[in-house]
């Protein structure tokens, strides 16, 4: 099967977390197409979908949200799952929840799950609120063992397998109802 991985990044952090997930789904046989949001115009070759942003003061990276309300009625149709990167400390080893907004657009898709993974800020950071922050919170939070596990369970689910039914077939739990 074909899965895309795609994400909205713009210090390469969650670039490298989609990479690093995209490798791991290719480890279990999937076919594995690593791409940014803005590049993906379609997702017919696709039987499931991952996406993922970068975390900015609480909101996910633009690139990414409009990636889910330009291709809702698709993503409807084959198992997601979504991904943030973000934290700059240890919190990032732990449960966190999705913040409203990726809470909003999983309803309205129906994502599978949703995990947030640590972020990575590099000292040298560009722009005057990255490079304020990077004094003190430079630093790479990534676990690359705990993103690469993550993986390996979105590949063993049925569907992102091969194992259950394809878009448009009853492959997806039905959206919840927005509230």
């Amino acid at each position: 099967m074909r899965v895309l991985v795609t994400y909205g990044s713009k210090l390469g952090g969650t670039a490298g977390i989609a990479e690093l997930v995209g490798g791991a789904l290719g480890d279990a046989g999937l076919q594995a197409d690593v791409r940014p949001a803005p590049e993906v115009s379609g997702l017919d070759p696709y039987g499931a979908v991952v996406v993922g942003g970068a975390l900015y003061t609480g909101r996910w990276h633009r690139d990414a949200r409009r990636f889910v309300k330009r291709h809702t009625a698709a993503l409807r149709e084959r198992p997601v799952w979504l991904f943030s990167s973000g934290p700059l400390e240890d919190s990032a080893a732990g449960q966190i929840p999705p913040v409203a907004q990726v809470r909003a657009l999983d309803r309205q898709i129906g994502a599978r799950s949703h995990v947030t993974f640590g972020g990575r800020l590099p000292a040298d950071a560009k722009g005057f609120p990255a490079r304020a922050m990077a004094r003190t919170r430079a630093g790479d939070w990534r676990d690359p063992e705990r993103i690469r596990a993550w993986a390996a369970e979105v590949a063993a689910a049925p569907q992102a397998a091969g194992g259950g039914p394809g878009p448009g077939q009853g492959s997806r739990r039905p959206a919840r109802p927005s509230r």
